[in-house]
């Protein structure tokens, strides 16, 4: 009895997670497999979509059906943030580059800036009214040419202007990037507090991401606080899934 493609896609799967198709080559032709298995073009057709949705596969234009290449970066937690890091030089997403043994360069940031009215989110981050002005600096960031994330952070007019946060210019904002600009404007972080949720992308993150068929999108919120628990900077991060593990080390409380 023939299989169906759910069956089918079960067999690919375990063949793409052995090895027996590697990262960045291509599945056999469908009407290959469906001779290898007996089964017809549909059927290939809806077991190759199967795994398009799990991001395993990406049906590439001329090529054919590409394995994926998942060789996720580590996002650290705490210690993406360390003053040691940033103080010295060393930005966040360059951390997180430095844990994974990726190289990096500061042209992998691009940003545009621009004062934008407060949204919900933004106005009870930072304490303000909905509407007022605020900076918003938006990034995208790349690996090896392919974009990881996005990042807008939202400041408060007062703190930033006048500085290299508000200069569009690639890369981070200088040596040791915000942090050191917001600790050089006696803003110094001190804490920080965030949250994520997943969802579906909108079309224009698939068409900046440049997700894959299916992939979903991991969406950060970090408000960073002064010492004496001022917000002085509000962001919004929405990351590429499967190009991230997200890693926290801490000790655990009384």
């Amino acid at each position: 009895m023939a299989i169906g493609h759910r069956e089918l896609a079960e067999k690919l799967r375990e063949g793409i997670q052995r090895g027996a198709y590697p990262p960045d080559s291509t599945l056999p032709k469908q009407d290959e497999l469906a001779a290898e298995y007996g089964v017809n073009i549909k059927t290939v057709r809806q077991a190759v979509g199967l795994l398009a949705a799990e991001g395993l596969v990406t049906p590439v234009r001329r090529r054919g059906t590409v394995v994926r290449s998942r060789p996720p970066m580590k996002r650290l937690g705490i210690e993406r943030y360390a003053k040691s890091k940033w103080k010295f030089g060393l930005v966040a997403f360059a951390a997180d580059r430095e844990a994974s043994g990726r190289e990096w360069k500061p042209t992998d940031q691009t940003q545009t800036i621009s004062l934008v009215p407060a949204d919900e989110l933004t106005a009870d981050a930072l304490q303000i009214s909905i509407g007022e002005p605020v900076y918003a600096r938006a990034r995208l960031v790349k690996d090896a040419n392919s974009p990881t994330h996005t990042l807008t952070s939202y400041y408060r007019p007062e703190d930033v202007a006048d500085t290299p946060l508000v200069d569009p210019e690639p890369g981070p904002a200088g040596r040791g990037g915000g942090f050191q600009v917001l600790t050089l404007k006696g803003l110094e972080p001190h804490h920080i507090r965030e949250s994520f949720h997943a969802r579906m992308p909108t079309p224009e993150e698939i068409a900046t991401l440049e997700l894959p068929q299916g992939e979903p999108v991991v969406v950060l919120h970090r408000t960073t606080f002064t010492e004496e628990g001022q917000p002085v900077e509000s962001a919004v991060g929405v990351h590429s899934a499967s190009r991230f593990t997200w890693t926290y080390e801490f000790d655990i409380p009384e």
